[in-house]
């Protein structure tokens, strides 16, 4: 076992997706996994098993078995880290009390990945996937990706487990987290991470806004020619021009200068709708001269933002998502040799991880049980893990990171979601932005800023200086940026061998499209997320890609960190877009003989069932999330016996007219007292100011200096001793300049710095755009 994790033993009780997921992430990192199932294996078997259990031992007990429920305890009790997702108190219920358990063995870490939180008033309500998508209106296109005469009343159903992954992605964070406070003070705690919440901070600034205006409509992202196109082949590319200059640089590549009207290409007059409605049928009939991959390759080349959109199966043929561990090989007992989704993250003091195959459901229970007799019990209430060697335990230490201190130079999304997160977890961030801009708003909440052009020697000794001083740098600049400026991974870890290095990028590190750059869109185009609506499109109103990866940059973090408390030595930690993208598919992401894909797809897809599905009441649509045995009591509720005779499209039709009759609310209430999960869509803006999200914190309200009440996202991680926290109001970019070129005995060079547009510390932007 290699690892930044080895030694460490984790127990997984998951089921479905959450649970085994964020042990999956645990164990890929070097943890002994034992994944418990329930006789009769998973509640999620068939081939999406082999991911979601690969590289655990595996047992089967029974709980409602005296003697099985015993050995579940001491299983527990041995852990350093126990998964559950049940409904709150269903384990208890069934006899393994956690919280009895964490009291008796104090150093034990255990994380419950519900639904909905003990304090939700759905507490009850099974969390299904299109339950959650319903309650955060996880559930529409994306404006201007939408099909021709879009019902923009109408949902629309993706089969992508998005609430369970970023719950488990953030759990996978939050564990860690606890294990490097453990390292601390010798104590675990309680993490909490309900799927509703996890989505919050995937909502991220779509929910963000100033009060005065409210909630700022969504736009299409289609500006300056940007958008799908069809090509030679058949086939589409995404084109982005989040980068202005990337125009240029493609129409210079593509021989398009001299042709097409200079007014198309005119970065100023193209910014019109008028315009860049004449440039986007121009780029239509470009487009038509060559193949998809030809482009690619050519938009690339010439340093443009483009991607290939590609079927996943395609994405696993990629030279480059083998070459990044993006997906992987392993030979499974079942399905023999196959691809499927291989790592996150990267970390550079593990640079080939081995990747286990899955074991049978309950292949190592005798061994498992044979390990619980022959180890001595854990002394009670002893801690387990003592404080780092050589250090006293930290009794009143108030978050993870306190007293870790991180340059953030992130840009556009993924990186500063990345330092927000770090920060939330106690971490001092300081944002570094260009003096010519600045990033504020939800993004920077939490975080110091300075303005300082990297690009000159002046700025560059302030950045050094500050490296002196710090435990982390963070940077998603364009690939090659930071080499060419010289304050790279190379030179920072020359200089400073302990410190971690996290680098963030579109294409990760290792492969032949490296040096490519991209955003959202071609993270979903190149690795099969686009091509699931069917259009192809931007899948989802919220940046899937982006904020995930934000997370698990995170997660490569704190793993460097974790790793760093016990060796001393920093290193290179990453992520990227498309391992997050291929992660985000990995119940999907599958290559071997006779593999065929099943999950509903497109934009008219409604559920994956007539029992899990979006159907239209009276006055509104809701979800429904029923299992086979709660048909009776689909037919009470809607007064329609026939309904227990009936299966497939009949039932479906048949449910159809019977919801019709009735509102949406008051199905969903019914359906609740007679334990049937269902759930009304609730608009975004509802969202954000339902009275149990605020009273819940998942959404919150600052004062931000020159702009007034503005309101955002909370922290969607619960530690019970270590809490992640939202953290100050964002400021203005640049406001902290002084104080943090005193902190590094630059005070005097203030002035100096200022007048040679080196930092920028007065006329400065705006707190929040």
């Amino acid at each position: 076992m290699t690892g930044p994790l080895a030694g460490l033993r984790v127990v997984d009780f998951g089921q479905y997706v959450a649970g085994p997921l964020t042990a999956v992430l645990l164990a890929d990192q070097g943890a002994d996994v034992i994944h418990v199932d329930p006789p009769g294996g998973p509640r999620m078997a068939g081939v999406a098993d082999a991911f979601l259990n690969r590289g655990k031992r595996r047992a089967i007990l029974d709980l409602k078995r005296p003697g099985d429920l015993a050995a579940a305890r001491r299983l527990a009790a041995s852990a350093d880290v126990v998964i559950e997702n049940f409904r709150p108190g269903v384990l208890t219920r069934l006899g393994l009390d956690l919280d009895a358990i964490r009291q008796q063995h104090p150093a034990l870490i255990t994380c419950s990945l519900p639904g909905f939180g003990a304090d939700d008033p759905r507490a009850r309500l099974r969390g299904y996937e299109g339950v959650i998508a319903a309650a955060t209106a996880n559930c529409e296109p994306r404006p201007g990706e939408e099909p021709v005469g879009w019902d923009w009343e109408r949902p629309a159903y993706s089969a992508l487990p998005l609430a369970s992954s970023f719950a488990a992605y953030l759990a996978g964070v939050s564990i860690v987290m606890a294990l490097i406070a453990r390292r601390r003070t010798g104590r675990g705690q309680r993490v909490e991470v309900p799927l509703f919440d996890a989505m919050f901070t995937l909502i991220g600034h779509s929910g963000a806004y100033v009060n005065e205006r409210g909630l700022r409509p969504p736009r299409p992202i289609h500006g300056r020619g940007a958008g799908a196109f069809r090509c030679l082949d058949g086939r589409y590319v995404q084109f982005d021009t989040s980068s202005a200059r990337h125009l240029s640089w493609f129409a210079r590549a593509a021989g398009l200068l001299g042709r097409l009207d200079p007014e198309l290409l005119d970065l100023t007059s193209n910014a019109r709708p008028e315009v860049n409605e004449r440039l986007h049928a121009a780029l239509r009939a470009e487009f038509l001269t060559r193949t998809a991959a030809e482009w690619e390759e050519i938009g690339n080349a010439a340093g443009a933002a483009i991607g290939f959109v590609r079927t996943p199966a395609e994405w696993i043929g990629t030279e480059h998502a083998r070459r990044t561990h993006a997906v992987a090989p392993v030979t499974d007992p079942e399905l023999g040799a196959i691809w499927c989704t291989g790592l996150p993250v990267a970390l550079s003091e593990f640079p080939d991880p081995p990747l286990r195959p899955r074991r049978l459901a309950g292949a190592d229970t005798d061994a498992v049980l044979a390990e619980l007799d022959g180890e001595p019990a854990r002394p009670a209430p002893g801690p387990g893990s003592a404080p780092s060697a050589g250090s006293e335990p930290e009794v009143a230490l108030s978050q993870p990171l306190s007293g870790i201190r991180v340059l953030d130079l992130g840009l556009a999304l993924a990186g500063p979601t990345c330092g927000r997160i770090l920060a939330e977890f106690g971490a001092s961030v300081l944002k570094i932005g260009s003096p010519a801009a600045g990033v504020g708003g939800y993004l920077n909440r939490g975080k110091e800023s300075l303005l300082l052009d990297l690009g000159t020697l002046a700025g560059q000794e302030v950045y050094w200086r500050l490296v002196e001083h710090a435990d982390v740098v963070l940077e998603n600049f364009s690939p090659g940026t930071a080499g060419r400026l010289t304050i790279g991974s190379d030179e920072v870890l020359a200089r400073r061998p302990d410190l971690v290095y996290t680098s963030i990028s579109c294409y990760g590190l290792g492969g032949p499209w490296t040096g490519w750059r991209g955003w959202e869109r071609q993270g979903q185009a190149v690795t099969g997320i686009m091509e699931r609506t069917e259009l192809p499109s931007v899948l989802g109103p919220y940046n899937i890609v982006d904020i995930g990866t934000g997370i698990l940059g995170a997660f490569a973090t704190a793993l460097a960190l974790y790793h760093r408390q016990s060796t001393g030595r920093g290193q290179l930690a990453s992520a990227s877009l498309v391992q997050s993208a291929t992660y985000h598919q990995a119940l999907f992401m599958f290559d071997f003989p006779g593999y065929r894909p099943g999950e509903p797809r497109g934009y008219f897809a409604l559920g994956e069932s007539p029992l899990q599905r979006y159907y239209r009441a009276a006055d509104r649509w809701f979800f429904l999330a029923a299992r086979p045995e709660d048909i009776p009591a689909l037919a009470a509720v809607t007064r329609q016996p026939e309904l227990a005779r009936r299966t497939g499209a009949a039932l479906e039709a048949a449910l159809d007219d019977a919801f019709a009759a009735d509102t949406a609310q008051a199905l969903v209430a019914r359906l609740a007292d007679a334990g049937v999960a269902a759930h009304v869509i609730v608009p975004i803006a509802d969202l954000m100011t339902d009275a149990v999200v605020r009273a819940r914190g998942l959404s919150v309200s600052q004062d931000v200096a020159g702009v007034g009440s503005c309101t955002m996202p909370g922290v969607s991680p619960r530690l019970s001793d270590t809490p992640a926290l939202a953290g100050h109001p964002p400021r203005r970019p640049g406001e902290d300049a002084r104080q943090v070129l005193a902190s590094v005995g630059l005070a005097d060079r203030l002035d100096a710095l200022e007048r040679g547009w080196v930092v920028r510390a007065t006329d400065l932007p705006a707190a929040w755009p």
